[in-house]
C-alpha cells in the first residue's frame, strides 16, 4: 500500500471513531488528554477534549494534516470527503459509514476507554488489500478465571476458522452464569472473533471465556491481538421476536425474578394462561442474587432448637423493626402465609436446610435456609415449576408501557431485539418489575443522599414498573425508604467476595481494629455506625468454627476468595492484623474483649444479645466491606389481593403488583429475610387474584 493512501485510510478511520462521539463543531478542549490508538500494531496519539473524545475541530486539522478536507454539512451532521478514489460519509453521533452511497460497518472499537483501529476490514471494504488470516487447525484449550473459580475452554479449529467452542469446566453460579455459557461460544463462532459484548448480568463470565478462548487462540499460532480487536459484525446472537408480534392470553407478568415466576405459576394454577416477559437475557432478578434466606415461623423445626417464637412475634419484629409505618394488613398476611409458601416451593421441588437461623437484620433465628446456593433455588424450581404449567417465558422483552382501555389495564406493550411486542390480557397484568436499586437517577431524586453508593442490585433494577404504574395513575409510597447494608464488596458493591455467617458468630471491626456497633442491630443502625466509621467500611471477622475448607459463600469455595484477596486469613491475629493494616495489639484485646462477652453472655459494649461463639480457633478470616444500597422500600401501594391503588385510593382494574416494586409492606427498614418471604407470599397472591379477574 502507498504512504499517502495510508494516510488516507487512517483518517477515514479516525474520523469513524471521533465523529461517533457526537460532539459539536465548535467544542473546545476543557483539559488536556489524548487517546492512543494502536494501528497495524503501532501507535499514533490523538489530542482529545475528555476522555474518550474529540472535537470536529481537531479532527479537521488532523485530516488537513493528511492531505484531506472533509466537508462538514452542519443540518445533516455528515462529513464527506474522497479517500482511495470512493466517496466517503461519516455520519456524527452514530458510528455510520457510507462507501459511494452505501453504508458500511465502521472498523473501530472502543475498548477500556482507548479507541482501536483495525485497518484490515477497512482495507478490505474500500477494496485496497486482501490480507490472509490463519489460525492452525486441531483442538486447543485455554483458562481464565471466572465468578467462582477458574473457567476452561476447548475450541476446534479448521480451515483458518473456528468450528466450534465449549466450556468445559466452570463454578461460577448456576442461573445466573447461564446465558453467557450458551451465547457468547456461539456468537464466537458465528463471528470469527472474540471482539464480542459480554452478556449483561453476567458480565464475568463472559470476560472469563473471551479471556480463555483467547489463550487457546495463542496456542494455535493465530494473531490474538487481530481476534480481540476485529469488530464483531453484530452483537451475541440472541432469543428476540419478530419484527411485531401481537398475543392474547389471560394473564401477563412483567418481571422473571422471585415474585414474578412466583405469580405466573399461581395464576397458571388458577387455571390461567400465562405470558411471562423478562428484559433481561436470563430470569432471576434480585432474587437470584439474594442470601436466599427465608423468614417464617415454624414451630415443629424451631422446638428442636429450643426457639421460641410466634406469628405476632414476627409481626411484632417486622412492624416494629420498620419504625411502625408499614401497613399492618400486609404485614399480617406475609407472616400468616410464610410457612405455607415453604410448604408451596417444596411441591415443586425445593430443597432446605435442616435448621433455621438469624442472618444481619433478622432480629431473630426464624431463617430457613435453602439447599442451593444464593437465591438459585428460588428461581430453578420456579422456573421448572412455570415450565409444568405451560406459561410462555419471553426473555429480553422489556416492557415500556401499559395499555389502558376505558380505564381498566388490558395489556402491555413491550420491545425486543427483533421488534414490538403487544401483549393483551384478558383477566390482568401483574408488574414484578422489582425496584430501583441500580437506578442512579430515581435514587437522586427521592434519596439524594445515596445516590453515589455503589448497589448489590442486578443492572435490571431501574424502576422500570414504577414508572409505567405512575404512568397510569398508580400512587407511590414510601420512595424515600431505601436500605442499605454495610457487607458491600469494596470493588463491585455486591453482597458476594466475602465470608462470614450467622450475627452471632461473627465481629464487626472498623479500621482501627475495634468493635463499633452491635452486630444483630437492625440493617439501617448498622449502616448509621459503619457510615460514621474511618473510610466508611469495616472488616468481618470469623474463625474456622464458621469457615471450614471447602466452604462455599454464595457459591464461591473460600479458597478462591482467599486467592482473589477478597478474603485474608491467617493462623495468628496478629497475623491476620497486619494483613488488613490494623494494630495487632488493638485487634487482639479486641477479640480477647468479645469472647470473654461471650462466655458471660454479656456485652457490656454493645449489648449484643446474639452471642453465638467465641473467635478462638484458627485460621481467623477477615472481609472488608462497604456500604452498598440493598432494597428499596418504597413502590407501589397494594391492597390486600395485590390490587394497585390509584392516587384517589382506588383500585386501578386489570393491574396487580408484587415483590420489591411494591410499597408500604415494610415501612423505613426491612428485616432480613423477609424480602424472599414478601415475594412469594405476594406473588402468588398476585398470579390468583390476576387470574380471577375479571
Amino acid at each position: 500500500m502507498k504512504k499517502k493512501t495510508m494516510r488516507l485510510v487512517l483518517c477515514l478511520v479516525l474520523l469513524v471513531a471521533m465523529l461517533a462521539t457526537g460532539m459539536p463543531a465548535a467544542a473546545s478542549p476543557r483539559a488536556a488528554a489524548s487517546e492512543t490508538l494502536i494501528i497495524d500494531g503501532k501507535t499514533a496519539t490523538v489530542p482529545v477534549t475528555a476522555v474518550g473524545r474529540a472535537s470536529l475541530v481537531q479532527v479537521r486539522a488532523l485530516a488537513a494534516a493528511y492531505g484531506v478536507t472533509p466537508q462538514w454539512d452542519n443540518k445533516e451532521k455528515i462529513a464527506s470527503f474522497t479517500a482511495a478514489g470512493k466517496n466517503i460519509q461519516v455520519f456524527a453521533g452514530q458510528g455510520r459509514v457510507a462507501v459511494d452511497g452505501k453504508e458500511i460497518k465502521a472498523a473501530t472499537r472502543i475498548l477500556r476507554g482507548r479507541v482501536f483501529v483495525e485497518l484490515v476490514p477497512l482495507q478490505e471494504l474500500l477494496g485496497i488489500a486482501k490480507v490472509a488470516r490463519t489460525i492452525a487447525s486441531g483442538t486447543f484449550t485455554g483458562e481464565a478465571r471466572g465468578y467462582g473459580g477458574m473457567l476452561r475452554v476447548e475450541i476446534k479449529t479448521a480451515d483458518n476458522k473456528i468450528t466450534s467452542v465449549r466450556v468445559v469446566e466452570h463454578r461460577d453460579t448456576p442461573g445466573i452464569a447461564d446465558p453467557a455459557l450458551a451465547r457468547i461460544p456461539q456468537a464466537i463462532v458465528s463471528q470469527q472473533s472474540i471482539a464480542i459484548d459480554g452478556i449483561t448480568g453476567a458480565t464475568m463470565t463472559s470476560k472469563a471465556i473471551l479471556d480463555a478462548v483467547a489463550q487457546a487462540i495463542g496456542k494455535a499460532r493465530a494473531n490474538v491481538s487481530e481476534w480481540r480487536l476485529r469488530p464483531a459484525a453484530a452483537a451475541p446472537v440472541a432469543p428476540g421476536q419478530p419484527a411485531a408480534v401481537r398475543k392474547q392470553t389471560d394473564v401477563v407478568v412483567i418481571g422473571g425474578g422471585g415474585a414474578g415466576l412466583a405469580a405466573a405459576v399461581s395464576a397458571a394454577e388458577a387455571g390461567a394462561k400465562v405470558i411471562l416477559i423478562e428484559k433481561m437475557p436470563a430470569l432471576g432478578g434480585n432474587t437470584i442474587r439474594g442470601g436466599g434466606a427465608y423468614q417464617a415461623v415454624n414451630p415443629e423445626l424451631q422446638r428442636r432448637q429450643n426457639i421460641e417464637d410466634s406469628l405476632d412475634l414476627h409481626f411484632q419484629h417486622t412492624f416494629e423493626g420498620g419504625d411502625r409505618q408499614g401497613n399492618q394488613a400486609l404485614i399480617r398476611i406475609m407472616v400468616n402465609n410464610a410457612l405455607d409458601g415453604i410448604r408451596w416451593l417444596e411441591g415443586y421441588g425445593m430443597k432446605w436446610r435442616d435448621t433455621v437461623r438469624a442472618i444481619t437484620g433478622s432480629l431473630w433465628a426464624r431463617c430457613h435456609s435453602p439447599v442451593d446456593p444464593s437465591g438459585t433455588g428460588y428461581i430453578n424450581t420456579l422456573q421448572r415449576a412455570a415450565a409444568q404449567r405451560g406459561v410462555e417465558i419471553m426473555l429480553e422483552t422489556k416492557a415500556e408501557r401499559l395499555i389502558v382501555r376505558d380505564g381498566r389495564v388490558v395489556g402491555v406493550e413491550a420491545t425486543s431485539k427483533g421488534g414490538t411486542v403487544t401483549l393483551e390480557a384478558r383477566r390482568g397484568v401483574v408488574m414484578a418489575t422489582g425496584g430501583f436499586g441500580a437506578n442512579k437517577e430515581m435514587m437522586a431524586r427521592y434519596r439524594p443522599a445515596k445516590k453515589d453508593l455503589p448497589t448489590t442490585n442486578h443492572p435490571g433494577a431501574t424502576g422500570d414498573g414504577i414508572r409505567m404504574a405512575e404512568a397510569v395513575g398508580a400512587r407511590l409510597i414510601g420512595m424515600e425508604h431505601v436500605q442499605s447494608l454495610p457487607f458491600g464488596d469494596p470493588r463491585t458493591g455486591g453482597l458476594d467476595g466475602g465470608a462470614w455467617g450467622a450475627p452471632e458468630n461473627y465481629i464487626m471491626i472498623n479500621r482501627d481494629g475495634r468493635r463499633y456497633v452491635d452486630e444483630g442491630a437492625r440493617r439501617d443502625e448498622l449502616v448509621e455506625a459503619t457510615l460514621k466509621q474511618r473510610g466508611q467500611s469495616m472488616f468481618v471477622i470469623v474463625d474456622s468454627q464458621t469457615v471450614q475448607p471447602g466452604a462455599r459463600f454464595w457459591g464461591i469455595a473460600i479458597e478462591e476468595l482467599v486467592a482473589r484477596g477478597g478474603v485474608f486469613t491467617d493462623m495468628t491475629i496478629e497475623g491476620l492484623a497486619r494483613q488488613i493494616g490494623v494494630d495487632p495489639a488493638v485487634l487482639r484485646t479486641t477479640i480477647e474483649t468479645y469472647n470473654q462477652a461471650v462466655a458471660q453472655k454479656s456485652d457490656r459494649e454493645f449489648g449484643k444479645t446474639m452471642l453465638g461463639v467465641q473467635l478462638n480457633r484458627p485460621p481467623f478470616f477477615a472481609s472488608p466491606r462497604v456500604v452498598s444500597i440493598h432494597h428499596t422500600m418504597g413502590g407501589v401501594e397494594i391492597n390486600e389481593r395485590t390490587q394497585v391503588i390509584d392516587r384517589n385510593g382506588r383500585v386501578i382494574p386489570g393491574l396487580f403488583a408484587a415483590g420489591e416494586v411494591t410499597g408500604g409492606i415494610h415501612g423505613t427498614n426491612r428485616l432480613g429475610g423477609n424480602a424472599m418471604t414478601d415475594v412469594i407470599v405476594f406473588g402468588r397472591i398476585a398470579g390468583k387474584s390476576a387470574a380471577e379477574s375479571r
